[in-house]
Order: C-alpha cells, then sequence, then structure tokens
C-alpha cells in the first residue's frame, strides 16, 4: 500500500531533536529519509541515555524509517556526494547553526542552483538572519528567551521548565509543515522553495493566548500555576484519595453541569458565575465553593460522573498509567518493533491513522553508517570506490551492515 510521501527523497544533515524529529515525520508518511551523520559518533542523540544493549533509546524514538549515510563533510568528495544526492532530492532538511553549510557549499542558495526544485528547510535556534543568528539555542534556552518559561509555574516562584521538549517539537512540526508546504509548491510548477524556520519564533507563534493578551492590552501575561489565562474552572483539582483531576468548563453549559454533578446547583443563580467572563474575573471565590466539594470526592468515582455528565475531565496519569490505558491499548499507540541491536522492543506509533490504516515503521532507526554503501551504490558508485573512501576514512560503514 502506497503512502503519501512515496518517492520523495529528504536528505537530513541534523542533531537531537527540531531536524530528527521533522525528517521522521516525513519517513513515517513514506519519504526515503537519508540521515548523513558524521564518522565515528553520528548524530549526538546516539550517545544519549537510556542505553539498551549500548545503543541509544532516545535516538531510536526519533530516527525511525530513515536510512543512515555516514560522511567526512571536511573532504571535498564527501561534499560532492552530498551535493549528487541533492541533485535527485525533494527535500533537504537541516538544523545546523547557520553558516556552517554554507562554509560547505552546502547552503540553501548552492544546492539550489543544482536542483530549482530542491525545497530547502533549515531549522534553528534564531534563525537564519538578524543581530542573533548565530547564537547557540537549544531547548531550555529557546523556552527562556521565547517567554515561555515566564508564563509555566506558580506565580511568585522561579518559573518551571515544561516536562517535554517544547521548543524543539514546535520547531520540527513548524519545519514539517515547511516541507510539505515546499512540495506543493514544486507540484504546482512554482519550484521549489528556502524555509527558515527559528525554534523561538515557533515557540512565540505557539504561546497564542499569551502573545494574543500582550498585543491587546499591552499588559506582561503573569505565570497562572495549574489555572487557565481565560477561562475558570479550568485546572487541576486534588481529590480525597490524593489523585490529581483535571477538569474543564469552557462554557456555560459545561459549567451547568459540572456544578450540577458537586451538587453545588445553587450557586448557579449567583451572579458572578452567571457568564465566562464573571467566572474568570471572581475564580478565587468560584474556587472556595467547588474546591472542598472535589476535594471531598475520589478521583475514579468524580471522573465517571463528570464524564457521564459530558463535561471535559481526566484524572492525571503518569505515563506508565497512560500505556495502561485501556483506549491507548485498543488505538495501539504502543507497537512492537525489531531493531537489530536492542531486539524486539515497544514504539510509540505516528499519531496519525490514514483511511488504510495507522503508519508502519518500516525501519528501525538506523545503525550508524548502516546504509552507507546502499546509498552510495545506488548513486553509481562502485564498491571498490566506496572500500577505499572507507580506508581513508571518507566515509564510515556499519559493522553490521
Amino acid at each position: 500500500m502506497s503512502l503519501p510521501l512515496d518517492g520523495i527523497k529528504v536528505i537530513e544533515i541534523g542533531n537531537f531533536i527540531a531536524g530528527p524529529f521533522c525528517g521522521m515525520l516525513l519517513g513515517d508518511m513514506g519519504a526515503d529519509v537519508i540521515k548523513i551523520e558524521r564518522p565515528k559518533n553520528g548524530d549526538q542523540t546516539r550517545a544519549m541515555p537510556p542505553m539498551v544493549q549500548g545503543y541509544s533509546a532516545s535516538f531510536a524514538a526519533l530516527n525511525r524509517n530513515k536510512r543512515s549515510l555516514v560522511l567526512d563533510l571536511k573532504q571535498a568528495q564527501a561534499i560532492a556526494i552530498v551535493r549528487q544526492l541533492a541533485k535527485e532530492a525533494d527535500v533537504f532538511l537541516e538544523n545546523n547553526r547557520p553558516g556552517v553549510l554554507e562554509s560547505l557549499g552546502l547552503g540553501a542558495q548552492d544546492l539550489k542552483a543544482i536542483n530549482p526544485n530542491l525545497v530547502y528547510v533549515s531549522a534553528s535556534g534564531f534563525g537564519q538572519s538578524g543581530p542573533d543568528r548565530t547564537r547557540a539555542g537549544v531547548n531550555l534556552i529557546v523556552e527562556a528567551f521565547s517567554g515561555t518559561l515566564s508564563v509555566t509555574g506558580l506565580p511568585g516562584e522561579m518559573p518551571m521548565r515544561p516536562g517535554v521538549q517544547t521548543a524543539d517539537i514546535f520547531g520540527a512540526m513548524f519545519a514539517t509543515y515547511a516541507a510539505l508546504s515546499g512540495l506543493i509548491s514544486v507540484l504546482r510548477g512554482r519550484g521549489g522553495q528556502i524555509a527558515d524556520v527559528s525554534l523561538v519564533e515557533a515557540s512565540i507563534a505557539a504561546a497564542a493566548w499569551e502573545t494574543a493578551f500582550f498585543l491587546a492590552t499591552g499588559e506582561v501575561p503573569e505565570r497562572q500555576g495549574h489555572q487557565h489565562r481565560l477561562n475558570a474552572p479550568y485546572q487541576l483539582f486534588l481529590t480525597s484519595d490524593q489523585q490529581y483531576i483535571a477538569i474543564g468548563t469552557p462554557n456555560d453549559a459545561l459549567f451547568k453541569r459540572f456544578m450540577q454533578v458537586l451538587g453545588l446547583e445553587s450557586w448557579l443563580e449567583d451572579s458572578r458565575f452567571s457568564s465566562y467572563v464573571l467566572r474568570k474575573q471572581n475564580e478565587s471565590s468560584l474556587l472556595e465553593v467547588v474546591s472542598p466539594v472535589i476535594a471531598s470526592r475520589a478521583v475514579q468515582e468524580l471522573e465517571e460522573l463528570l464524564r457521564a455528565a459530558g463535561v471535559p475531565c481526566s484524572r492525571m496519569n503518569n505515563i506508565k498509567e497512560v500505556f495502561e490505558d485501556p483506549h491507548i491499548i485498543a488505538r495501539k499507540v504502543a507497537v512492537e518493533v525489531d531493531h537489530p541491536v536492542m531486539g524486539k522492543m515497544q514504539a510509540v506509533r505516528n499519531p496519525v491513522i490514514l483511511e488504510t490504516g495507522a503508519l508502519a515503521i518500516r525501519r528501525p532507526a538506523p545503525l550508524l553508517g548502516e546504509h552507507t554503501s546502499e546509498i552510495l551504490q545506488e548513486l553509481g558508485y562502485t564498491q571498490d570506490q566506496i572500500k577505499a573512501w572507507q580506508e581513508s576514512g571518507l566515509l564510515m560503514l556499519s559493522p553490521k551492515a
């Protein structure tokens, strides 16, 4: 069964999350993703824990459905090989510091000159222009610069960094969006596109409520803790069995059902709680009414009652509880992958399900240099040339390839 990006060739030169996650998403949709890595160590994520049989599970989670080509880009012949690949490629994806690939002759203008239909996507911390273009921008630094951290955590306390890599993932999603948009441009006969994706700007764009609040009022958004910036109640509550439950009532009808479940119908006549805006303005008073009742109920009982009434809610699951949930099991979110080193392992499938079914993990994350010989032979190089280049250190072949 063909996939949407079957026949699309992607070259990826990237490390850590932003570039590799984008490449993985394109690979999941059927693209042939050639991951170019440096000799000896490859993508720096290969050294990140947890390690299984000496192999990084973190790397495996970000690099499925790819082939690994190891080249020493300090050598002219390696650059020539990449340029030959670029002639036949549809997308060139990179998340190096701005200027690095240009210095090697692999910049956007260099490669567009040999392939006008190439979609060239650069993901970087601060973008390809501006005074901070070469500033180091790993996830935490981007979260701090972009304002993300300033609105995360409890009021008056040190900001709390998000538990997941928000900046990298936001950047990867926008890079994927840019790559797909560029492919459509080519499909429409308009030629390839050059896309500059800044992780800082991706994080700013994702802060929709916060930026709208500031730009409309001139007031600086503050940390809200567990509360929502615009809606009330919309937060975590502690239950009688010391569990947490998330409850949201984003309209009047849901608020009414919520209060009925708690047996607080009489408070619906209180003018302070009669509208969306007024409930937020009088949030402290509202929480004084509802919190003690929630704290007197066990989480399972309360969740069942709220769900039966159609009120959005969920107990707070830890990661183990997520994978044990019957819904997640029924949706087969965790799938088994047979890795050549780590053996049979569980992985999270792509969250998109097409009408033909879920997207398969066709290849486990590649061993370093696993496909070097295969890719070079596809370009027309002989085994003798490949062996000579291996001996010179130009390239690396996986011992298990």
